[in-house]
């Protein structure tokens, strides 16, 4: 079989751990032997963002914008104990957090679905894709422990000053928090969404707690409101999907009532909440993919779990690993489809497309890894190790692209 051209360079978003490990398999076994790959390498392993003063994670969603399509590998988010352990000059941020910053973007949660994994929850048939808004709230506050006797104030400056008291700390001590958002950034989360839910083909629910939150949340439910009204509803129409609005709470029994097959567009902790719970219902966060959407239309594909640091620390020891990379090798396939949709270039496109249906006949054939082994009702499971899975995909996608 000819290898397959890329006109286009795809942006190559190294990473740690046992997913860099894996990584490196992916490319080995199931991408050079078909792909002439053309890449714009950049590696966020821990060391190289130290090195760089994390000068390279900037550097790669700038080339994300130039490219419009990037893959990345999961990343360690360093905690004090990370710090010591790799002699850190400092507590980098998340690489992801920084990227989705520099992309404005939105982030999109979907499970992957296989046969003998059956979702906790039995009226869910199709998968339920969570929107995340990776902007402000909590991940942007200022907080605060407050001495018995103070008051907090909101203060504002800049314009018609005003003071608005928060709470009197009368005979206890306390805590206070201050989140912030922007209408930009709410414009450009409702855009994303709208976009992908018409990309997708797929109705999009959308929910806060405007009743309580009267002026936070109720300003994110009247900007989708203005938005869609203005520039999607005859689209949505016309693609015979709906926008629907609804309070958090009344979401979450809807959601557990329901049979899947939308996207949950959630603000940014309930998202980070509700992603891991849609997760594990269908069955392992390992089995979810992520994709992070610009406004300006780029898109960055990863895994939505870890680094799997425990399989790592034994793959170091040299013991045998058994470790699920199937939302990795998704992630691949859903950027070199993005890839070969954008440069017009169906053999790309093909070719993800076997990827990923060749890794999903694998698991239903009854080879898989140990995580899936324990979920799994199929009736006869191999189980194997980490290499031993991506080469048993291979063989299923060679016979699927009929390479001989």
């Amino acid at each position: 079989m000819e290898k397959i051209r890329m006109t286009t360079p795809l942006v190559e978003i190294d990473g740690d751990e046992m997913t860099r490990v894996i990584w490196a398999m992916i490319k080995e076994e199931l991408l050079e032997p078909f792909i002439d790959l053309k890449l714009d390498y950049f590696d966020l392993g821990l060391r190289e963002r130290d090195r760089t003063r994390d000068q390279v994670t900037v550097e790669a969603a700038e080339a994300i914008l130039k490219y419009g399509v990037g893959v990345k590998c999961a990343t360690i988010t360093p905690n004090q104990q990370r710090v010591e352990e790799y002699g850190l000059a400092e507590m980098y941020k998340s690489p992801n957090g920084t990227i989705r910053a520099i992309l404005d973007g939105t982030v999109f949660r979907e499970p992957i679905l296989v046969k003998g994994i059956e979702p906790y929850v039995r009226t869910w048939k199709k998968p339920i894709i969570i929107a995340r808004h990776a902007y402000g709230d909590v991940y942007k506050d200022t907080e605060s422990l407050v001495p018995v006797g103070d008051t907090v104030y909101l203060t504002l400056t800049g314009g018609e000053d005003r003071q608005l008291e928060v709470f009197q700390f009368e005979g206890s001590a306390g805590i206070a928090e201050c989140m912030f958002n922007t209408d930009k950034s709410i414009s450009s989360f409702a855009h994303s969404c709208f976009n992908y839910a018409l990309d997708q083909k797929q109705d999009l629910w959308f929910a806060t707690k405007d009743t309580v939150s009267k002026i936070y949340d109720g300003r994110f439910k009247d900007i989708f409101a203005e938005i869609y009204e203005r520039e999607y509803r005859e689209r949505f129409e016309a693609a015979g999907i709906e926008y629907f609005y609804t309070l958090i709470d009344d979401a979450v029994a809807r959601v557990i009532r329901s049979e899947g097959g939308f996207i949950w567009a959630c603000k940014n902790y309930d998202g980070d909440v509700m992603s891991d719970m849609v997760a594990t219902a269908f069955g392992s966060l390992a089995m979810m993919t992520s994709v992070l959407v610009s406004p300006g239309g780029q898109y960055e594909y990863e895994a939505a779990h870890g680094t799997v640091t425990r399989h790592y620390y034994r793959h170091q020891a040299g013991e045998e690993t058994s470790t699920n990379s199937i939302a990795t090798i998704f992630a691949w396939g859903g950027a070199l489809k993005k890839r070969g949709e954008l440069d017009h270039n169906e053999r790309l496109v093909h070719f993800a497309e076997m990827l990923e249906k060749a890794s999903i006949d694998t698991i239903e054939s009854g080879i898989m890894t140990k995580d899936l082994a324990l979920l799994s009702t199929l009736p006869d499971k191999k189980v194997v190790n980490t290499k031993e899975f991506i080469v048993a995909i291979r063989r299923t996608l060679e016979k699927l692209l009929e390479v001989r």
